[in-house]
């Protein structure tokens, strides 16, 4: 006798014998049991495909974004709307939908087949415009609609700028689902506040002016070159105070989250708990879930966040604030590489709200806003900007050739004066451009650099030994020359922040020593006398400020082969000098560099606002960003020659190039876009003048997907492009 398992087994050769009955059943419960199980399984489907399912009476269509990121697939998709899912598919909630079966693939006059994928419900429709047969939604994930009308339409925006995918935009701009964060209701909406008192806008001209009209309801737009010392983040948190006492929201941006921190206390300070919220990945996929819904629905008005929160859903926005604009992590390195500034911008003109662009320097594109008349200039009078800022002095190379103990050591004599007497009031700042021990190494004569005979790689010295090593290809070097004027001696060309703070360890023993680096940062530093190296924007703020800071190898930022050379430098340098004390209590900078060059100049005289207009003038007639728009095309030669031989660029658009990027070393850090290593790539450069960006995203856009559509086929060799790139050699 055979046994079957499961719900198809087999009955026994006895009970078909016995005509199909059971030992002890009557035949006529069999056929009702079998009549109902017949019954059950003719409306039920197999999961997730509703297969015989009736559709909802009313907008039975659903239009679907599909998380694929690729551009060929960046459109909605319809799908029906099944009868039991009508009242929870509703536009903006996460769906789960089949994507990939074949117009082959129908059963009673139902699209099944292909793959599982994630969504977001962007409408419902009477009438599809598709022809076929329309698959079914497979699952609507969560009620809770993630995806508005006001950030659909800013994703969209953000696309069509960077001639990316509206799905790639989405990952950024929504964060992954919680279901443990959604079932846990937010707080009641806090009623507005009162309107906070100007405070230290006042030191500003139109400070108060500002914060009245966005405390009545106004929509202001200004540049704000901030006064040297920590008020920049309570002078945040009242213009925030002014705009939730209209009745509306309010978004601040910062670079990272010891910003955050800073903002985060201030707005507690002035406004209590409860009235904003903080959006920053290092607090966890669920509590950052959390905070963000309260912001979708309603319950907080202002947010303060990085990078992420500048697609924050704020409700009634009021203002958006960006804090330090030249900072690279503005810049989000995922597709398709948004800055948070344009974003923010876009965000503006969209919500017809107030913008608040604010910095201690001033980048080329805030002199822009200025100059077009977009936005107004918020700045203190220059008896106010005396008062706050330290003493800077300058120390060439003239200098360091007279100096003995410039050449003896690395430091300067003016350096050590300014730390020795510095240590007498409270901690110095030592500003190293490299961190690590000796990253680079040069001739000591001519200054030519240290080069691998074997690859051409940069030649590093390292910690406790005395050979070189490359740090390309990782081969020793015991018998070094210069191939420029064969001399044999060697000189550190960047020295690291550890090799420094050992050299000032030596110097003052009796000094404590702290480093603020990638592997450490510090947030604060005690008032005691304490030397701090830092590498630029690690710097740690000390309490009272600090008695002195040195600005070291100030010639190996301004001589990098990059447009932005200058003015990031003067950036780094003013946030740094930013932290000393006024120099009416003593505090006073040192910066080793050429003092005759421009940026050096617009420290001493603490004038980022006149550095970034005359930069503004000089690529105005070069026709370098950000007064033309720019996109770069990299990839291998024959990948790029094929791509600029098939977009169909506006007749305005010039190309750059091609030209051979730098290979990428095996070893060490990679940077964003960088060719992989060992690689041979390519970069090309597209130009338009002002008011053809759009159609050069546009062009561009559509050649990739044209590419990304045929898959390759014919030898094609993918690319990348990048609108509006942070560097361009």
């Amino acid at each position: 006798m055979s046994v079957g398992f499961g719900k198809n087994a087999c009955v026994s050769s006895g009970d078909e014998r016995d005509g199909g009955r059971g030992e002890g059943a009557p035949p006529e419960q069999l056929a009702l049991i079998r009549e109902s199980v017949r019954k059950a399984e003719v409306p039920r489907a197999k999961p997730r495909t509703w297969r015989g399912a009736a559709l909802a009476k009313e907008l039975p269509v659903a239009r679907v974004l599909v998380d694929k990121g690729v551009l060929h697939l960046d459109r909605y998709f319809d799908y029906a709307v099944p009868e039991e899912l009508d009242a929870e598919a509703q536009p903006g909630v996460r769906v789960r939908v089949r994507f990939g079966a074949g117009r082959g693939r129908v059963r009673d006059g139902r699209r099944e087949g292909g793959g599982l994928i994630d969504g977001f419900l962007v409408e419902r429709v009477a009438e599809t415009d598709y022809s076929g047969p329309l698959a079914a939604l497979a699952q609507v994930v969560s009620p809770e609609p993630v995806l508005s009308e006001e950030l659909l339409g800013l994703a969209r925006a953000v696309a069509d700028r960077y001639a990316g995918s509206l799905a790639d935009v989405l990952q950024l701009a929504v964060p992954p689902r919680s279901a443990r964060a959604e079932q846990r209701p937010s707080p009641a909406p806090l009623p507005p506040p009162a309107a906070p008192e100007p405070g230290s806008w006042a030191r500003y001209e139109h400070g108060g002016a500002f914060l009245e009209a966005l405390a009545s309801g106004g929509a202001p737009r200004a540049v704000w070159n901030a006064l040297p010392g920590g008020e920049w983040s309570e002078e945040i948190a009242r213009v925030v105070g002014a705009t939730l006492a209209s009745g509306r929201g309010a978004l601040v941006v910062v670079p990272d989250g010891r910003a955050v921190a800073r903002v985060d206390a201030a707005l507690t300070a002035l406004l209590g708990e409860g009235r904003h919220a903080v959006l920053t990945a290092d607090a966890g996929p669920e509590k950052r879930y959390r905070e963000w819904l309260a912001v979708r629905r309603g319950s907080v008005r202002a947010v303060v966040g990085t990078r992420g929160a500048m697609f924050a859903p704020v409700r009634d926005l009021g203002l958006v604030v960006l804090w330090d604009d030249g900072d690279d992590s503005h810049s989000e390195p995922h597709a398709p590489q948004p800055h948070a500034r344009d974003v923010l911008l876009l965000r503006a003109a969209q919500d017809k709200c107030g913008f608040l662009l604010g910095s201690w320097s001033c980048t080329v594109e805030a002199a822009q806003l200025v100059e077009s008349g977009w936005a107004r200039p918020l700045v203190a009078s220059r008896e106010q900007v005396r008062g706050a800022a330290p003493l800077v002095r300058t120390v060439g190379d003239g200098d360091l050739a007279r100096d003995e103990a410039a050449r003896a050591a690395r430091l300067p004599t003016l350096a050590w004066q300014a730390v020795r007497d510095g240590l007498r009031q409270g901690p110095v700042l030592v500003q190293v451009p490299r961190r690590g021990y000796v990253p680079r190494m040069a001739c000591a004569n001519c200054r030519a650099p240290a080069r691998c005979r074997h690859c051409s790689g940069p030649l590093e010295g390292q910690e406790g030994m005395g050979a070189l090593r490359c740090g390309w290809c990782g081969q020793e070097e015991a018998a070094w020359h210069c191939p420029e004027c064969g001399g044999f001696r060697l000189r550190a060309q960047v020295v690291g922040a550890r090799r420094t703070a050992e050299e000032l360890g030596r110097a003052f023993p009796a000094v404590p020593v702290r480093t603020s680096g990638r592997e450490h940062v510090l947030d604060t530093v005690p008032g005691a006398p304490a030397l701090v190296v830092s590498t630029p924007g690690a710097e740690p703020v000390a309490e009272g400020g600090y008695a002195a800071a040195l600005l070291l190898d100030g010639w190996a930022m301004l001589g990098r082969p990059d447009l932005r050379a200058g003015e990031d430098a003067l950036r780094r340098w003013i946030a740094a000098a930013a932290l000393v004390r006024p120099q009416g209590a003593g505090g006073t900078v040192v910066v080793v560099a050429e003092p005759t060059l421009r940026p050096v100049q617009a420290l001493v005289r603490w004038d980022p606002v006149g550095h970034a207009v005359r930069e503004l003038s000089e690529r105005a007639e070069l026709g370098f960003p950000p007064v033309s728009r720019m996109a770069a095309v990299s990839g291998p030669p024959e990948g790029v020659a094929a791509f600029l031989g098939a977009v169909e660029l506006p007749g305005e658009a010039e190309v750059l190039g091609p030209v051979p990027l730098p290979v990428t070393a095996a070893r060490g850090a990679r940077r964003v876009g960088a060719p992989p290593p060992g690689e041979q790539w390519e970069r090309a450069l597209i130009r338009v003048p002002p008011g053809r960006g759009a159609a050069l995203a546009a062009a561009l856009k559509a050649a990739q997907a044209a590419r990304m559509a045929r898959g390759g086929a014919g030898g094609e060799v993918a690319v990348r492009v990048r609108v509006d790139p942070p560097d361009i050699g």
